[in-house]
């Protein structure tokens, strides 16, 4: 058998995706790639093989005869390919700790902190996945997820591991170091804005019901990047308690008024139930509720 003249390996995962779900649209989901690029793969992979392996009927697509059987015949084979690497990188996966997070939660809340557990566990070989995308435990190489949301995450082991709350902060040389003294001053100073859109929220909670979400400036989607711009003196931002009490703990921002609005989102430890009592997430979730709870004593 010639190697050389096997398949793509790209093309026969997006056709094994396509078979199984029975959806270009769904296999380009899975595999994180666009529907055209599913398509052009399978063409391809028609064109080598010199058969069609699907009847298209308009946005519809079902296996043919000769489709259905080369889908088996490969999926037993990727299957195996995976097995084989899995059993490879088994030898250190159970010292390997992946984790799911979101970019800003991990540079503001978990960088600071992860030297203590390295130092705890020096055997764990610890793994920060940060990203904005949802995690597939069926797909996917993670151990646990640490995610920002209502913690309705069906099917996995779900605990709480800090609520949170807004408030406004901004650094101490902003306005050439004269502050906003009331909420009210709030309404003629640059505030910044994020897509969370809570300062309607706040301004209630401080008394001013008419105040609106500011309309006008840069509009950062990323939690880190507007406390970064706060530290930068560029306005006054509306943050996360749980993002930004480094940052004022080393007074590179200072909080103005005690005034909170309470998040309607928190952060949540997930895992699926399988992993929840192997050593290394059992350590993490223990050293997680430990920084939760002297955390607390810093803001309360």
């Amino acid at each position: 058998m010639d190697l050389r003249k096997l398949p793509n390996l790209g093309a026969l995962k997006a056709f094994e995706a396509a078979s199984r779900l029975g959806s270009f649209s769904r296999a380009a989901e899975e595999l994180f790639v666009t529907h055209s690029a599913v398509s052009h793969q399978i063409r391809s992979l028609e064109t080598d093989l010199g058969m069609a392996l699907f009847r298209r009927e308009g946005k519809r697509v079902t296996l043919t005869e000769s489709g259905r059987r080369y889908a088996d015949q490969i999926r037993t084979a990727l299957f195996d390919i995976a097995a084989a690497t899995e059993s490879m990188r088994a030898g250190d996966r159970d010292r390997r700790l992946v984790i799911s997070l979101l970019p800003s939660f991990a540079a503001r809340w978990i960088t600071p902190r992860i030297g203590r557990f390295i130092e705890r566990y020096p055997g764990i070989d610890v793994e920060l996945q940060s990203t904005n995308t949802i995690t597939n435990f069926n797909r996917d190489d993670v151990d646990v997820v640490l995610r920002f949301g209502d913690g309705d995450y069906p099917d996995l082991f779900v605990e709480l591991l800090l609520d949170d709350a807004f408030f406004p902060v901004c650094a101490p040389t902003f306005n050439g170091g004269l502050l906003p003294k009331t909420p009210a001053d709030l309404v003629r100073t640059t505030l910044l804005r994020s897509d969370h859109d809570m300062w309607r929220t706040w301004f209630k909670a401080a008394g001013l019901k008419n105040v609106t979400e500011p309309r006008r400036g840069v509009l950062y989607q990323d939690a880190s990047q507007l406390i970064q711009a706060a530290i930068d003196a560029q306005g006054v931002a509306l943050v996360r308690r749980s993002l930004a009490m480094h940052e004022i703990a080393n007074r590179r921002l200072v909080r103005l008024f005690d005034i909170d609005a309470p998040s309607p989102w928190a952060y949540w430890f997930a895992c699926p139930h399988a992993l929840l009592e192997t050593d290394r997430v059992r350590a993490l979730r223990e050293w997680l509720k430990e920084e939760a709870t002297e955390f607390r004593r810093l803001y309360e």
